[in-house]
């Protein structure tokens, strides 16, 4: 059975061709669907996790990334994105994404509120953030 907030999530990123999840954690299934259309994927997580076939894994702490001078090719992405982020890992991932000019969307844990400059949007029955300079 198809999951509707997974599928419109998917489709809100399939806009990228190449995207990387951070905290996948145990649900690639939006990492799942971007692969299934044809997107490249990579997921990251802090910890050692499956992901479906068709998406890359690299275990890898976007905290501890964010202070190295190099962030090598890993992040040399399109997008990238993180679903159900803690308030303490939005700033770090978007210093990421700002140092290799990727967009960089998420959604919250529900009952937090972004900690960054943000843009909200609705997806399905979600709202997705994607980080504004101001």
């Amino acid at each position: 059975m198809e999951s509707f907030p997974r599928d419109a999530l998917a489709a809100r990123l399939a806009r990228y061709d190449t995207l990387l999840e951070v905290g996948v954690g145990r649900n690639p299934d939006v990492a799942a669907a971007l692969a299934a259309a044809g997107k490249t994927v990579t997921a990251t997580d802090v910890y050692e996790v499956d992901v479906p076939d068709g998406v890359r894994f690299v275990r890898d702490d976007v905290v501890a990334r964010s202070k190295r001078s190099d962030l090598g090719p890993l992040y040399c992405v399109d997008a990238i994105y993180a679903l159900n982020l803690p308030a303490e890992l939005q700033r770090p991932t978007r210093d990421v994404a700002r140092r290799v000019d990727a967009e960089f969307v998420f959604t919250t844990l529900g009952y937090e509120e972004p900690t960054i400059p943000v843009r909200r949007e609705t997806v399905g029955r979600e709202t997705l953030y994607t980080a504004v300079d101001r």
